[in-house]
């Protein structure tokens, strides 16, 4: 059995540990590794979801979900350009289908603005046909902010960045038990 020591371990390679990973591998002096079951990163949610860089619209205003949303997108965008990550900031339209979701789509206006969002655009039905030639309402909101990316690329840069700073990615490294010592945990892998 081979025996490896860092000061940190990251447990799951998806967005949100190699994320994880990434912001702690940029202290000095530390070594750290990711463990993934898998012999991929992003083999589960982070692979198999539909790629939406949320824009922020339907969160509480003010509340943290809402403010995480708002800064993670612009970080997103941001990075993605930062290291040509192929992304579209392609907006999206909300529609309301009868009379009685004009109020929601009122709230969620609301709510966009509030959020500090940019361009909403109300549409009337003929103008929802110019962004969406399939999608039939009777009032519609153009949402700018909103975009798509491979979350799997996102996640392979972090990995990739954490790497540059010396870390190290364990793949089929599923840790099956751990045991505590007096200077840390041992984890016991596949």
């Amino acid at each position: 059995m081979t025996s490896k020591q860092y000061d940190i371990a990251v447990i799951g390679g998806g967005i949100v540990g190699t994320a994880t990973a990434m912001a702690l591998a940029k202290q000095k002096n530390i070594s750290i590794v990711i463990l993934e079951a898998e012999s991929k990163l992003a083999a589960h949610q982070t692979g198999n979801n539909s790629g939406v860089i949320h824009s922020g619209l339907y969160y509480k205003p003010g509340s943290l979900k809402a403010n995480n949303c708002v800064t993670g997108r612009k970080a997103l965008y941001k990075f993605c350009e930062e290291h040509d990550i192929a992304h579209d900031q392609c907006g999206k339209v909300v529609v309301a289908t009868d009379e009685k979701e004009i109020p929601k789509l009122n709230d969620l206006e609301s709510r966009g603005h509030a959020n500090g969002l940019v361009g909403l655009k109300r549409l009337k039905p003929e103008e929802i046909k110019e962004y969406e030639p399939h999608v039939t309402g009777i009032d519609g909101l153009y949402v700018p902010e909103t975009g798509i990316v491979d979350y799997n690329q996102v996640t392979e840069k972090f990995a990739e960045i954490v790497q540059q700073q010396g870390g190290q990615v364990e793949l089929n490294a599923r840790v099956i038990g751990f045991k505590k010592e007096t200077d840390g945990l041992v984890l016991e892998t596949t």
